[in-house]
């Protein structure tokens, strides 16, 4: 099969996939098979390896920022990076005591990661760019999640395009009032408009 995946075993209608270049094995209903491989084939190293680089700068440590899925998913599993991450832009988000010892058991570390995304939410970043705590986790879509964090990044103004200001005004009750009796230029004028020299249809001659 293409995009690196090799079909390894099939009984009934669910087929076993290996991905050699991230060495996972996902055992799968063969009509999810397109799907996966369109999500995966989304998936950017040198954008991953940027948003773990982002993640290493603001919360101060150093680990791997390799942009491979294996490595995206591994330093991001278990939430505490995203936990300190969010603390750091915004301390007090999340209480440290929450993930001061990384967590081990499944649960925990789904938690940590809903936690966090409920807090990258708040920090601005839209429903549409945001990922479920499934997404990487489970690594259901990793790409999903390299672009929450670095729509994260954005509003922080780390990299990515600049957003614009909000262009906000405050009108008074007298200036609106005022603005309602204005004619836009669009809908023409009628400034020094007279009825002079007009000349409609033929002049009546009356004769005596």
């Amino acid at each position: 099969m293409d995009n690196g995946g090799k079909s390894s075993h099939s009984k009934g209608d669910f087929v076993a996939i290996y991905f050699p270049l991230t060495r996972q094995l996902i055992c799968t209903h063969e009509a999810v098979i397109p799907l996966t491989f369109k999500i995966r084939g989304k998936y950017d190293q040198g954008e991953a390896q940027k948003a773990l680089t982002f993640i290493s700068q603001k919360i101060g440590e150093g680990f791997s920022t390799s942009g491979d899925m294996d490595n995206f998913q591994n330093q991001l599993k278990d939430g505490v990076k995203l936990c300190k991450l969010v603390n750091a832009l915004k301390p007090g988000s999340i209480p440290e005591k929450k993930y001061a010892t990384p967590p081990t058991m499944s649960f925990k570390q789904m938690e940590l990661i809903g936690l966090a995304i409920d807090k990258m939410k708040q920090l601005g970043v839209p429903d549409h760019e945001m990922f479920q705590t499934v997404d990487l986790y489970e690594g259901q879509n990793l790409h999903q999640c390299v672009i929450g964090i670095g729509a994260l990044a954005r509003k922080m103004g780390a990299y990515g395009p600049k957003e614009a200001d909000a262009n906000k005004r405050d009108f008074t009750e007298e200036q609106l009032k005022a603005g309602q009796n204005i004619i836009g230029l669009q809908m023409g004028t009628n400034k020094g408009a007279n009825q002079s020299g007009m000349n409609i249809g033929n002049t009546r001659h009356i004769v005596d």
